[in-house]
């Protein structure tokens, strides 16, 4: 039979998870294995960046604390899991997309976004979603073609009357 202490400190550990995936609003696995030390340190900084993180907890553990919260990921705790996660929903899903095009070795297996289960697919059409200075500028300039145009409009009106 397991010692108290070592139940006891599974059972933190199973806290830390639930915390971790209740309290961000993406929590994204994925296979590390194949990954470099050099690597792993690159793209744990790359997460830091995109103000996001990056642990490594036993798939045992972790399905525990995902059973306990009704999110059903045992076909992505299969094999070795590192887990990114953050307060935005996209930012490390967009810097482990990222990262996963120059190290092939990396293999995003599924995740939970925004209090629900997200499949494969679903995280891959959020990675091609442009960064929000990218929609921001988007919307800047749908925002000037119509005021460009009324500017050039009330300058030919302008003209006109002056004529």
């Amino acid at each position: 039979m397991a010692n108290q202490k070592i139940l006891e400190a599974k059972a933190k550990i199973v806290d830390e998870i639930k915390n971790v995936a209740s309290d961000n609003a993406s929590f994204i696995l994925f296979d590390y294995r194949g990954l470099t030390a050099e690597e792993t340190t690159s793209l744990r900084k790359l997460l830091r960046e995109n103000e996001s993180s990056y642990k490594v907890w036993k798939n045992r553990l972790t399905k525990r604390a995902l059973d306990s919260l009704n999110y059903n990921l045992d076909d992505c705790l299969a094999g070795p899991s590192a887990i990114a996660y953050s307060k935005d929903a996209i930012a490390p899903i967009k810097a482990l997309s990222n990262f996963a095009k120059e190290h092939p070795a990396l293999e995003i297996k599924g995740g939970i976004i925004d209090g629900n289960v997200a499949s494969l697919d679903e995280i891959k059409a959020l990675s091609t979603i442009p960064s929000r200075e990218g929609l921001l500028t988007m919307l800047a300039g749908g925002l000037m073609g119509p005021v460009r145009d009324l500017s050039i409009a009330l300058n030919l009106l302008c003209e006109q009357k002056s004529e």
